[in-house]
C-alpha cells in the first residue's frame, strides 16, 4: 500500500505518533496535518512528524487519499462539516475515536448517510499525556486497533485502513458499533472515570495533604490515568453515556454489596470478592503476555 497524501486532523498525541509510525514504514509520500492549533501544527512540522500543514481543514484535505480525524469526540462533527465538499470522492475517511456510535451519529448528520468510505475505528493506545510532544513510533506496536465497518463500508476502504494500521505495528480487529461502545465502556471509560473520582473525592478531603503524602505505589498505579486530558474524557463520557452508565451502575451495586460484606463482617465475602478479582486480572496478565 502506498499513500500519496495522508491528511491527518489533530496531530496530538495520537495523530502524531501514527504519523511517526507510517512514516518510518515509508508507504506514505507526504503527510499533511491539519487542525486549529496552529502552535502544535508548527511543533509537529519542525519534530519531523509532519510534512507540511493547513490551518484551513478543507485546504488540509484537498487531494488526499486518506484522512484521518484524530480530534476529541466533541469536535467530531465539525470537523466533518469543514471536510464536507471538499474531500475527494474516493476519498477513504477513518477517525481515531473512543466512542463509535457517536462518531457515526456526527458522520450521518453531516453527509445524510454515512459514505461507504467511511471507516470507523479505534487504536487502543495511548498515554496519560498530550500533544505532539508526546508521540512516539512505537505507541501502537502490539497494540490493537478496533475498526467497526458498517455494513455498507466499502471492502476497499477497509482493507486500506486495516493496512494503514498494520504498517504501525497494531493487531486490527474488527466488532460492531454497538459492541465496541459497550466494551470499552468496561475496560477503558469506567476505570477513567473512577480514576478522576477517587482523586476527586481525597483531594476534597480534610486530611488530603497527608493523604497525598503518604500515598503509596498502588495509589499512582490506580490513579496514572487521572493525569489524562479533561476534556477529552468529559466528551467520552457523554458521548458514551448510555454504556458508560449501564456499567458504572453495576459497578456501584457490587461496590455496595462489598460495603455491606465490610460492615457486616464478612470475611467469606470480601475473600471471594478478592479471590475471584486476583484469579480474573492474572489470567489476563497471562494472555497478554502470551500474545504481545
Amino acid at each position: 500500500m502506498m499513500i500519496k497524501r495522508l491528511a491527518i486532523i489533530g496531530v496530538g498525541l495520537i495523530g502524531g505518533s501514527l504519523a511517526r509510525s507510517i512514516k518510518r514504514a515509508g508507504v506514505c509520500r507526504e503527510i499533511v496535518g491539519g487542525g486549529r492549533d496552529e502552535a502544535q501544527l508548527r511543533k509537529a512540522l519542525e519534530l519531523g512528524v509532519i510534512d507540511r500543514y493547513e490551518i484551513d481543514i478543507a485546504a488540509a484535505v484537498h487531494d488526499a487519499d486518506m484522512v484521518v480525524v484524530a480530534v476529541p469526540l466533541g469536535a467530531m462533527e465539525a470537523v466533518f462539516r469543514q471536510i464536507a465538499g471538499h474531500v475527494r470522492p474516493d476519498a477513504i475517511i477513518t477517525d481515531v475515536g473512543s466512542a463509535k456510535g457517536s462518531v457515526v451519529d456526527a458522520a450521518r448528520a453531516v453527509f445524510g448517510e454515512v459514505p461507504p468510505t467511511f471507516v470507523p475505528g479505534h487504536p487502543i493506545a495511548g498515554t496519560e499525556k498530550s500533544g505532539v510532544e508526546a508521540s512516539f513510533t512505537g505507541l501502537f506496536e502490539g497494540r490493537r486497533v478496533i475498526l467497526t465497518p458498517l455494513p455498507h463500508t466499502q471492502p476497499e476502504a477497509l482493507a486500506s485502513v486495516r493496512a494503514l494500521w498494520q504498517h504501525t505495528g497494531a493487531e486490527v480487529v474488527e466488532m460492531g458499533v454497538e459492541h465496541h461502545d459497550e466494551v470499552l465502556a468496561a475496560t477503558s471509560h469506567l476505570p477513567h472515570l473512577l480514576a478522576y473520582a477517587l482523586v476527586d473525592t481525597l483531594v476534597r478531603m480534610d486530611e488530603s495533604e497527608e493523604i497525598f503524602r503518604f500515598a503509596a505505589g498502588g495509589f499512582r498505579d490506580f490513579t496514572r490515568i487521572a493525569s489524562s486530558d479533561p476534556a477529552m474524557w468529559r466528551d467520552i463520557c457523554l458521548a458514551n453515556r448510555a454504556a458508560v452508565l449501564s456499567v458504572l451502575e453495576r459497578f456501584m451495586a457490587d461496590i455496595a454489596s462489598l460495603g455491606e460484606a465490610i460492615r457486616a463482617g464478612d470475611s467469606e465475602r470480601i475473600l471471594s470478592t478478592f479471590d475471584r478479582a486476583k484469579a480474573a486480572r492474572d489470567r489476563f496478565c497471562r494472555q497478554e503476555n502470551n500474545n504481545p
